[in-house]
């Protein structure tokens, strides 16, 4: 139940990772989150999913379809693959 989401895009800008996604999160505002207030909306349910996966991720920005977020220390490879992972997963219920 549930379908992956598809990453048309990822941009590394240093310590901020943005990822354009085929869906949209939010509506016309955007929702700032933090590792202390990671809330219970659609957005905040993604951002707990990141932060979670222990990579040092401290703020996530999402807004519309655009998933932004920062890590202090900068973006690996294998980083970024498990945000990616973790994004593409998160509407889906049950794996293959």
């Amino acid at each position: 139940m549930g379908q992956s989401v598809e990453i048309r895009d990822t941009v590394n800008l240093g310590n901020t990772l943005l990822i354009d996604t085929d869906r949209s999160f939010t509506g016309q505002d955007g929702q700032e989150i933090t590792v202390d207030l990671p809330g219970t909306a659609v957005p905040g349910l993604l951002a707990a999913d990141l932060f979670e996966l222990g990579i040092g991720i401290d703020y996530v920005y999402v807004l519309q379809n655009t998933v932004s977020v920062r890590r202090p220390v900068g973006w690996d490879a294998e980083s970024i693959a498990r945000v990616k992972n973790a994004t593409t997963g998160f509407l889906r219920y049950y794996g293959d």
